[in-house]
C-alpha cells in the first residue's frame, strides 16, 4: 500500500511538471477539444506560465526536468511516431542526456568502494569529470598503457531509477486496464521493455561486455573503430576502455575538417548498423551523435555501448525481407512476410496489406534520396497499425529506434545520403548467404540437431510414460500384466512422441 502511494505521489509530481510544459492538453489542439476540456487546457497553461516551443520540444523539455528515468523513456517514445506523429517523436530525439557533474571526492570512494585493495594504484591520477550524463560520468585516466576512459555510475542511481521504473510500471498498468484501445500498443510490455534496457544500462560489467562483443565483430575496422576494454580497472559501476581521441559529432568542427569523404562516411554509418543487426544479430542500439566520435585518421568510433540491441534469426529475416521488398518493389512479398512472422492477424487479407504498402513505397519511387525522408515513411507504414490490427512488437522497438538515429546521422553528415542504396549490398549478400544453398545446408543441418537432439530424450520420455501406466493400479489385483488399454496408449504415446520428433 505504501508503495502504492509513493507511485502516485511520483506520478503527480510527472503530472504536474507535464502542466508546467503545457504538454498535458495543450493549446496547439485546442480547437480539437469539447469544451470541458478547452477549460481545463486554459486552466493548465494559467499554471505554466507560458510554455514556448513545439508540443514535442516541450515535453522533451519537462522530461530532462524529471531526470533519468524519465529522459530514457522519452528516448524509447522517440520510436513511437505511430502515436505521438513524426514532429513530436523527431523533438523527443533530441533530448540531451547531460547533468552536472558529481565531485571528484565521490568518483574516488565509488573508485575505492569498487577496487578496495589497489583502487589507488589502479587510478593514481584521475582527471576531473570529462562528460556527465544521467546515469554516469566519465574522466580521462593516464597509464603505461596510454590514456583510458573510466566511466562511473553516480551514487544512489541504482534505488533512484528502480523506484522511478516501478511508478512508471504502474501507470502502464493502470492504462491499459482502463482503456482497451491502449492495448494494441501494449503499454506495459513497451514500459518493460524500456526497464530492462535501463537495469542493465546500471551494470558496467554487461556494458563492457557488449563493447568487447561488437569490437570482435568490426576486428578489422570495417565499419568502425571500437575501444579495447581494460578488465583489469572495470566492474559492476566502474568501466574503463581505450581512451578515443577525435571530435564527437554533437560538435559543429567535427564536420568541418577537410580530409575525409562524408558520402563514403555516411554509408559506413549504415552498412555497419546492418552489418551487425542483420548478419549477426546485434547493434549499438544508442547511435546518435553523442556516441560517436571522428578519429583525426577519419575513422568514425562508436562509445558508450550501454545499450546493446538484439534480435533473432526470425527478426534478422523479417528486416532483410522487407528491406530487399521495398528495394525490389515487391509488396506482396513484404505483405507475406509480415503474415508469416505473426505481425498481422491472419483473418486480415495479405492483398490488402500488400495494396497499402503499395501506396507508401511508389510515392518515393525515383526521387532523389534528400526527397525521402524515412521518418515520413515509417510514419505512414504505422499509420496502418490501427486498420490491420498490427500490435507492437517490444523485441523491435530498440531495432526501430537506432534505424531512425542512424539515418539521422548519416543525413546530418551527408544531406543526400540515401539510406536504400547504402543498405543494398548489406542487405543483396546476407539474402545470399541464407537464402541460397548454403543458407539452405545451415537450414537442413540446425533441423536435423533439433531432430536428433528430441530422439536423445525419447528413451527417457517412454520409460516416464511406462511408469506413469505401469503405477496405475490394474483391474485385476491378482494380476500384475498391464491391460491391453494401457498398451494401446502407451503405443499412442509413442507414436504421437515420434510425430512430434520428426516436426
Amino acid at each position: 500500500m505504501f508503495k502504492a502511494l509513493a507511485d502516485y505521489a511520483r506520478l503527480m509530481r510527472v503530472g504536474t511538471a507535464l502542466a508546467r510544459h503545457d504538454v498535458i492538453l495543450p493549446g496547439e489542439y485546442h480547437a480539437r477539444l469539447p469544451f470541458p476540456a478547452k477549460i481545463a487546457g486554459k486552466t493548465l497553461r494559467l499554471i505554466g506560465g507560458g510554455a514556448k516551443g513545439r508540443p514535442g520540444e516541450r515535453l522533451a523539455a519537462a522530461l530532462e526536468k524529471l531526470g533519468p528515468a524519465y529522459i530514457k523513456l522519452g528516448q524509447f517514445l522517440a520510436t513511437r511516431p505511430d502515436v505521438f506523429g513524426v514532429e513530436t517523436t523527431s523533438d523527443l530525439s533530441r533530448l540531451k542526456d547531460q547533468l552536472a557533474p558529481f565531485s571528484i571526492k565521490a568518483a574516488r570512494q565509488a573508485l575505492e568502494e569498487q577496487f578496495p585493495e589497489d583502487h589507488e594504484a589502479l587510478f593514481p591520477n584521475l582527471s576531473d569529470p570529462i562528460a556527465a550524463a544521467s546515469l554516469a560520468q566519465v574522466h580521462r585516466l593516464e597509464t603505461e598503457d596510454g590514456a583510458k576512459a573510466i566511466k562511473i555510475l553516480r551514487p544512489g542511481v541504482e534505488a533512484l531509477i528502480a523506484r522511478e521504473l516501478r511508478a512508471i510500471k504502474r501507470a502502464a498498468r493502470t492504462v491499459e486496464r482502463v482503456s482497451l484501445d491502449s492495448r494494441r500498443l501494449e503499454p506495459v510490455a513497451f514500459t518493460e521493455t524500456v526497464g530492462a534496457s535501463m537495469e542493465k544500462e546500471l551494470d558496467l560489467r554487461l556494458e563492457a561486455g557488449g563493447a568487447d562483443e561488437l569490437r570482435q565483430l568490426d576486428a578489422e575496422g570495417t565499419y568502425f573503430a571500437i575501444p579495447a576494454v581494460d578488465w583489469t580497472r572495470s566492474s559492476k559501476r566502474v568501466l574503463t576502455t581505450d581512451w578515443v581521441d577525435g571530435t564527437p559529432l554533437t560538435q559543429p568542427e567535427a564536420l568541418d575538417q577537410a580530409d575525409f569523404d562524408r558520402k563514403a562516411l555516411a554509408n559506413k554509418i549504415t552498412q555497419g548498423f546492418l552489418h551487425h543487426a542483420i548478419g549477426h544479430g546485434v547493434f549499438h542500439a544508442d547511435m546518435h551523435e553523442g556516441n560517436m566520435i571522428l578519429t583525426p585518421k577519419g575513422e568514425l568510433a562508436l562509445v558508450d555501448f550501454g545499450l546493446i540491441g538484439r534480435i533473432g534469426m526470425n527478426e534478422r529475416r523479417f528486416l532483410a525481407e522487407i528491406l530487399w521488398g521495398f528495394l525490389r518493389r515487391d509488396y506482396q512479398r513484404i505483405a507475406e512476410v509480415h503474415f508469416e512472422a505473426g505481425y498481422v492477424p491472419a483473418h486480415k487479407s495479405v492483398g490488402d496489406f500488400a495494396q497499402a504498402l503499395r501506396s507508401v513505397g511508389e510515392p518515393i519511387h525515383g526521387k532523389a534520396a534528400s526527397e525521402v525522408s524515412m521518418g515520413r515513411l515509417l510514419l505512414q507504414l504505422l499509420d496502418f497499425t490501427h486498420t490491420f490490427g498490427m500490435h507492437l512488437r517490444p523485441e523491435l522497438v530498440l531495432l526501430q529506434k537506432t534505424m531512425v538515429q542512424v539515418e539521422g546521422v548519416a543525413r546530418a553528415i551527408d544531406p543526400d545520403h540515401d539510406i536504400w542504396a547504402a543498405a543494398e549490398p548489406i542487405v543483396r549478400d546476407w539474402i545470399s548467404k541464407e537464402f541460397g544453398p548454403a543458407g539452405a545446408a545451415k537450414l537442413v543441418t540446425a533441423n536435423v540437431r533439433a531432430v536428433t537432439d528430441r530422439l536423445k530424450r525419447l528413451p527417457e520420455i517412454m520409460d516416464a510414460v511406462e511408469q506413469s501406466l505401469t503405477a496405475t493400479p490394474p483391474p485385476q489385483p491378482t494380476s500384475n500384466r498391464i491391460p491391453w488399454w494401457g498398451w494401446m496408449g502407451f503405443l499412442l504415446g509413442v507414436a504421437t512422441l515420434l510425430i512430434w520428433a520428426l516436426k
